[in-house]
């Protein structure tokens, strides 16, 4: 029982002893005493990118950087790693130790991280190489880009795996990047070059120092680029001149990409840049630019530290420790890029197996491509969709005569011989019709297109609706048409002379009652007259048939007269009165209806 207890004991104590040099090992930090610096205040140079380019050789033209595909070797190993030690120059005295890496397909195997992971840079986190490399699942890890190394900021350029982290607003330091269709870009950027989304970079990060440019030396041409101010180890020149440890980044003729580090120390041991550029051109390295150095200087594979850093720890439990960096260079196994192949395709081997209709090593960009449609269409991954009122593969032509619309499969309604807009399906009517679908025939007293002329014939006859012509027999229904027309108007016209003849006739001073009862008197006293003259008729022949009664005086009206003018002179000679009579008063004269007796 009590081997029991001393035995647990014991594994205690072992546990403990594991703990206390697990935090230990985890405490131990870099003192970031091996500073190499570029610049003494902020980073990078004041001036534009039209100063670099109005700088360089006229060899160049306006091209500050060089452009080169990538290799592509999927058959092969990821990457080879050597490590090697060589003198700086040959048959010198000086020797270095360092690592160089060809990694065979960049685009699919090489991606720019920030330091931790993604969002390290935003929150200006510092990690090392190690820890950001193990949390990635990277073969092969060097450190990359400048940081600031108070704030812990990352300096320039950063786009991670095609996610922009941040721009330099321009700052022209030199610069390695990969374009989406895996070209490598070394050099000196613009800001519409860094943000250029026709093909966007996918990684992206600023280094100090073109060393190589086209295989040839450019450190000279670079000092005119990009010096501006003093450093902390002094001028730009003495930051290319110092020895120290270095890392870098090219690429060769075949497109393969070269990591680059060695071991050092400032001023004590390694190279300097003249040296690296010309050690890197020796193995035939094209295109290359300087990145992070000093005690930033850091190689890993496979999680593990495998260079020599030159910090001293803090606590000094060990002489050297890794320095806390930004952002890194990865070698990771075979990927697609991105890792969706932008959603159509399948990654498969690292490698995007695009669907139909798309191609490209991303599957981005579609087999139709413009001008593939005309001006009538736009290309999709199913080939090209025409726009309405077209059709045919590349959409040159016109829907047949009958239909219209997208895809030309929407049947046109027009009759009387109109025609069908392709388009819209608007019908086009021809002369003497209207409507709709053409299915109304010219008012009467208008014709042509649209019925939009009027007839110009004598007496406002209608002409025909689709010449004009006055001479012309309309149809049967136009024919009923007008006669109907016709026989409505005259209706309306006898109604409205019969108003007017009303409104304008006198109206009678007597009523009709009047007129019958002055009527029906005259009527009677014509009768009366007539019944008198009929009495008096009637008496008349009385008076024939009783002669007795025949028998009266006649005495002539001008006798009287006379005869009273006389006797009244003879009475005024005579002196007798006024009633006397004359002579002749005396003698009766007797009429008979047979003579005078």
């Amino acid at each position: 029982m009590a081997a029991v207890s001393v035995k647990c004991l014991f594994l205690w104590l072992l546990l403990c002893l594991y703990v206390r040099l697990s935090e230990t090992k985890n405490t131990r930090v870099s003192m970031d005493d091996d500073l190499l610096l570029p610049y003494a205040h902020g980073h990078g140079p004041s001036h534009s990118h039209r100063h670099v380019r109005d700088c360089q050789s006229v060899l160049y033209g306006n091209t500050t950087h060089e452009s080169r595909p990538s290799s592509n070797h999927s058959g092969l190993p990821v990457a080879e790693s050597t490590v090697f030690v060589e003198p700086v120059v040959p048959g010198g005295s000086r020797w270095v130790y360092g690592h160089m890496t060809v990694v065979q397909d960049p685009l699919r195997t090489v991606s720019v991280l920030e330091p931790g992971g993604p969002g390290g840079c935003g929150m200006s986190k510092r990690a090392t190489v190690e820890e950001t490399a193990q949390a990635a699942g990277c073969l092969y890890a060097q450190n990359a880009g400048f940081f600031n190394t108070n704030g812990g900021q990352c300096l320039g350029n950063v786009v991670s795996d095609g996610r922009k982290v941040q721009d330099s607003n321009g700052v022209q330091n030199a610069q390695f990047g990969i374009r989406r269709d895996g070209t490598l870009v070394f050099g000196y950027l613009s800001q519409e070059d860094v943000l250029d989304q026709s093909n966007p970079f996918v990684q992206l990060v600023s280094g100090v120092v073109w060393l190589l440019r086209n295989g040839e030396v450019y450190i000279n041409q670079s000092l005119t680029a990009e010096c501006d101010k003093t450093q902390e180890t002094g001028t730009l020149l003495d930051f290319i001149n110092v020895v120290s440890a270095r890392t870098a980044v090219g690429h060769d003729a075949e497109g393969k990409l070269i990591l680059f580090q060695i071991d050092g120390q400032t001023r004590q041991r390694g190279m300097n840049l003249w040296e690296v550029a010309e050690f890197l051109k020796q193995y035939g390295v094209i295109n290359a630019i300087n990145l992070d150095g000093g005690g930033s200087s850091t190689y890993v594979m496979d999680g593990s530290l495998a260079s020599y850093p030159s910090d001293s720890c803090e606590p000094r439990s060990r002489p050297r420790c890794s320095r806390r960096v930004s952002t890194i260079l990865c070698v990771h196994p075979r990927r697609c890029q991105p890792a969706n192949c932008s959603g159509h395709g399948d990654c498969v081997d690292g490698r995007c197996r695009c669907q139909d209709g798309w191609q490209g090593a991303a599957c981005d960009s579609l087999v139709c491509q413009p001008p593939a449609c005309g001006p009538h269409g736009f290309c999709t991954a199913g080939g090209c969709v025409c726009d309405a009122g077209w059709r045919g593969k590349n959409c040159s032509q016109v829907c047949i005569p009958g239909f219209y619309g997208d895809g030309c499969n929407q049947t046109c309604s027009c009759v009387n011989g109109g025609s069908c807009d392709p388009v819209h399906g608007r019908c086009a009517c021809p002369s003497g019709f209207h409507g709709n679908t053409c299915e109304q025939v010219c008012p009467l007293g208008f014709f042509g297109p649209s019925c939009a002329q009027e007839c110009r014939c004598d007496d406002l006859c209608p002409c025909d609706p689709q010449t004009g012509s006055c001479n012309a027999t309309l149809r049967g229904e136009a024919n009923n048409t007008l006669h109907r027309a016709g026989h409505c108007l005259a209706e309306q016209m006898f109604a409205l002379w019969r108003r007017d003849e009303e409104a304008h006739r006198e109206q009678p001073h007597l009523t009709e009652r009047t007129w019958l009862m002055i009527t029906f008197t005259l009527a009677s006293l014509l009768s009366v007259s007539l019944l008198v003259h009929l009495v008096q008729a009637c008496r008349g022949s009385v008076a024939v048939h009783l002669p007795e009664r025949r028998d009266y005086s006649y005495v002539p009206l001008n006798d009287i007269n006379g005869a009273a003018s006389r006797a009244g002179g003879g009475a005024r000679k005579s002196g007798k009165g006024p009633f006397a009579l004359d002579d002749s008063d005396s003698q009766d004269e007797i009429w008979t209806p047979s003579g005078t007796l």
